[in-house]
């Protein structure tokens, strides 16, 4: 059985890296559309819908891939989770020491 286009959920054994991804691209492509502000409001009301559920389900991803990467960390032996990104202080290119 085939499954709706518009439903992002993965199917059965499916890694939900690429629906996400999908999901990512099609909601990229739906606040294309509503910021160049030509749609009749159904249409725009129906885009903004999609949109909706498409944010909704990439959350859910997120929020999925991140309580993974929590028990990952969890099970090495790791203390806690500290943010991803560069300190202030410290340059975001390790060349530009030199």
């Amino acid at each position: 059985m085939a499954r709706p286009s518009n439903t992002p959920e993965p199917e059965a054994g499916q890694e939900s890296t690429p629906d996400f991804e999908r999901s990512l691209e099609e909601l990229e492509r739906l606040v294309e559309r509503l910021e160049r502000g030509d749609l009749p409001l159904e249409e725009a009301l129906r885009t903004f819908e999609r949109g909706i559920e498409l944010t909704r389900h990439c959350q859910t991803a997120l929020r999925a891939a991140q309580q993974k990467v929590e028990i990952l960390l969890k099970r090495s032996g790791e203390a806690g989770i500290e943010p991803f990104g560069v300190p202030e202080d410290e340059p975001a290119d390790p060349s530009e020491d030199e």
